[in-house]
């Protein structure tokens, strides 16, 4: 069997080593009431990992919700710096910041469970493939030629996470844990330029 080594590439560009690439300040979210984000700021550079660390109903989840459009701050800026050019995700659609390199996990696993595991991973490769509705349904021409260099990809997530014997099964089949491991490679299938992961080893066996 050949063994991939997955070659992680930032959303089409070089990766630069201590530019910052995400940007949050200011940021705060109010439900009625309740106080969820108060002047959330923090930067994030490229190549580094930072871990938000606090109790239950700290407000982690809802940081990384607001980053990834499915919350909407009431106030405060979140910007991503491409290559270039700088994002203003606070305006964008959950759908377009994945478009811009945002990829994340969930605290409760977001995956298609009657779908197999290499066809979850596949999902991840979408916001990069460039064809018509047509093409996809028929699946011809641009759509073939796509979906097969996509998968080279797609292999070298499931070596590197080493869920190569449970490719073809559907994942509500398999355990918690390896659930967790895909869900984690198809935001690695995105080759994003920020994966934000939430509580990622909860489950997981050491």
């Amino acid at each position: 069997m050949i063994r991939r080594t997955y070659q992680h590439e930032l959303n089409g560009s070089e990766l630069d080593v201590g530019a910052v690439q995400l940007e949050v300040d200011g940021v705060s979210l109010r439900f009625g009431g309740v106080t969820a984000l108060e002047n959330v700021t923090l930067r994030v550079k490229q190549g580094s990992v930072h871990a938000v660390i606090g109790p239950n109903g700290a407000g982690k989840t809802s940081l990384l919700n607001c980053i990834s459009g499915l919350y909407r701050a009431q106030h405060g800026r979140i910007r991503l710096h491409e290559a270039a050019s700088t994002v203003d995700l606070a305006r964008e659609k959950p759908h377009r910041i994945a478009s811009h390199g945002v990829a994340r996990s969930f605290q409760n696993i977001e995956l298609f469970r009657h779908m197999t595991v290499l066809e979850n991973l596949v999902l991840g490769r979408h916001v990069h493939m460039r064809h018509n509705l047509l093409a996809d349904l028929l699946w011809f021409g641009l759509a073939r030629r796509q979906e097969v260099t996509e998968r080279d990809l797609v292999e070298e997530v499931i070596d590197l996470l080493e869920v190569q014997q449970v490719r073809p099964q559907p994942v509500a089949a398999l355990p918690y844990g390896i659930q967790k491991r895909v869900e984690l490679g198809r935001a690695l299938c995105m080759q994003p330029a920020v994966v934000l992961l939430d509580e990622p080893m909860a489950g997981v066996n050491p």
